[in-house]
């Protein structure tokens, strides 16, 4: 990471730290001591973070993410770890909205094989398609029904 990498990402995280109430700016605000404490992480690596001398670990990240109002996601794009595209968020990986999987595609998430996929389909849709003599109406209808039971 870059020398200036390191600033950009150490000034963006000092402006969400001010942001959420902590005092790093006064020697005894305290601040760096409050939020590695309530993180459960050395003070050492806020320190060093904001000091601009270390990019802070995976696990710091981890436990400082949520107490920033952040994701661990946007600390890994922001610290130059990761891009955007090695991280998708989950909706950028979803099927378009007006997309309609079929039963084939739901075979194939449940890991069906191909030889078994023509089965399950049929299966399966017995148990979508509507029971005739339950939707049917009238006297034959209820004999039907009444015979059977």
């Amino acid at each position: 990471m870059s020398t200036r990498g390191l600033d950009e990402f150490a000034g963006w995280v000092e402006d969400l730290m001010r942001r959420r109430g902590y005092d790093i700016d006064s020697p005894r605000g305290g601040g760096k001591s409050r939020i590695a404490d309530e993180a459960g992480v050395h003070r050492a690596a806020v320190t060093r973070l904001l000091q601009r001398q270390s990019m802070p670990d995976l696990e710091t990240m981890r436990r400082i993410a949520p107490l920033l109002g952040v994701s661990v996601r946007d600390m890994l794009i922001r610290s130059g770890r990761v891009s955007p595209e090695e991280l998708p968020l989950a909706a950028d990986l979803l099927p378009p909205s007006d997309w309609q999987p079929t039963m084939e595609d739901f075979a194939r998430w449940l890991g069906v094989p191909d030889d078994r996929m023509g089965v399950f389909v049929k299966v399966v849709n017995q148990f979508l398609e509507p029971d005739a003599d339950a939707a049917e109406d009238g006297p034959a209808a209820e004999a039907r029904r009444a015979a059977r039971d």
